[in-house]
């Protein structure tokens, strides 16, 4: 694609990451926080999605950031104060244009001010409005702890909830409630402002591989980087369910607001999955087949020569989860290098031996990187093949679960 050399620099950066929120115009409201100096990176980061944002600043923002950097990282002129011209209707009115108000950093005095209902500042001119027209409301606060303690302002904060206005947690160090990570902001954007198909269902995601000890120092492991588990789980949240991950040794980062429990060998996770409970649950966890007979204490010697494994056959997982999976339960088969006749005849075999409802193959051979190539079988052998990114996969992969199999 040719870009004009006119372009503005946010333009040039529209939709670089992924287009879930193209189409949706976000107003980044910004008050008098240290944390302002982060809207920029915020703003940016909203647009790689496909936003359009406008920024609103107080007068204690511009004290600490000034407008035009904000008007560099958005394209569009800042908004600083009240005019004539009425910016906030044509944002937060009866007909704004509008989809949500992210007020980032929001300040324990701007907390207040809106439970209240008092409106001094330009910031609370718009959540005024936005509260009065039905736009959503998302706040990032940005405090010392002994503000955010403050019997009137934790008072103030269930106010916003009962106005269903969303708090993101802060994160509590060094005695300040520092604003949430940028990217732990943008997820709960897109979560808001998402499609909700999965809104109020429970889902549980395992991810990783086992790892059956040797001795003190060594395993015996799958080679997995939970890459595609912890994909599947930022789309859950994403789509709006309520998100549990299990994950076992990885490579693939997990982003700081996807809690998430470990485990460690094929016994902890056969005990862990007779507890499971959740509408839907989804296994892409490389799950060893062996485990050695006996962990030897200590560390062997690497100088005594050869070194034999008796290895046995570890106990099946996947199918210890189908109780607790109460709409929908998805195994997954990796191969390598084999024909699509084989690799239906064993993603099929999976369905019968641990009763699942959806399998997802994938051939290992054609995994690079963040690339991977899967087929979704369901259980009348229908399928449907994806080659791309791991992020694209878990979409397809959820599309299959809530609207069938498509082959």
């Amino acid at each position: 694609m040719a870009i004009a050399s006119g372009m503005h620099p946010a333009e040039r950066l529209r939709g670089l990451k992924s287009l879930k929120l193209q189409g949706k115009t976000i107003v980044l409201g910004v008050t008098g926080s240290i944390a302002a100096t982060e809207s920029v990176k915020l703003a940016h980061e909203l647009i790689r999605h496909g936003a359009d944002v406008y920024a609103v600043l107080t007068r204690s923002a511009t004290e600490i950031l000034h407008p035009n950097a904000l008007q560099y990282a958005t394209g569009h002129p800042v908004v600083t104060q009240i005019t004539g011209s009425m910016e906030y209707l044509e944002m937060c009115g009866r007909d704004g244009k509008a989809d949500l108000l992210l007020i980032a950093p929001c300040t324990s005095n701007t907390i207040s001010k809106i439970a209240q209902g008092i409106d001094d500042t330009t910031v609370t001119t718009y959540a005024a409005n936005a509260l009065g027209s039905g736009i959503p409301i998302l706040v990032a606060p940005a405090a010392h702890e002994s503000m955010m303690d403050n019997p009137a302002v934790a008072a103030n904060v269930r106010r916003l909830q009962e106005l269903r206005i969303e708090l993101l947690e802060a994160k509590h160090e060094e005695e300040k409630a520092k604003m949430a990570d940028v990217e732990t902001i943008v997820a709960h954007v897109i979560r808001r402002l998402g499609p909700k198909d999965l809104v109020d269902m429970r889902v549980l995601v395992v991810a990783g591989s086992t790892v059956e000890p040797i001795d003190d120092v060594r395993v015996v492991t799958n080679r997995s980087t939970g890459g595609t588990g912890i994909e599947l789980a930022k789309v859950a949240f994403e789509h709006g369910a309520n998100v549990e991950l299990w994950l076992g040794r990885h490579e693939t980062p997990v982003p700081p607001w996807l809690p998430f429990k470990a485990f460690e060998t094929t016994a902890d996770l056969v005990s862990m999955a007779e507890k499971a409970d959740a509408d839907v649950c989804v296994v892409p966890a490389a799950v060893s087949d062996f485990t050695p007979a006996k962990k030897q204490p200590g560390k062997i010697p690497s100088r005594d020569g050869v070194l034999s494994l008796d290895l046995q056959p570890t106990p099946k997982v996947l199918n210890r989860f189908r109780k607790g999976a109460k709409k929908a339960l998805v195994g997954f088969k990796a191969e390598a290098r084999v024909s699509e006749a084989d690799l239906k005849a064993r993603a099929m075999a999976l369905v019968k031996e641990a009763d699942v409802d959806f399998v997802v193959a994938n051939d290992i051979s054609k995994v690079k990187g963040d690339t991977t190539s899967i087929t979704i079988f369901d259980r009348k052998g229908r399928s449907e093949t994806f080659e791309g990114s791991k992020a694209l996969a878990a979409e397809r992969v959820w599309r299959a679960i809530l609207h069938g199999v498509r082959g």
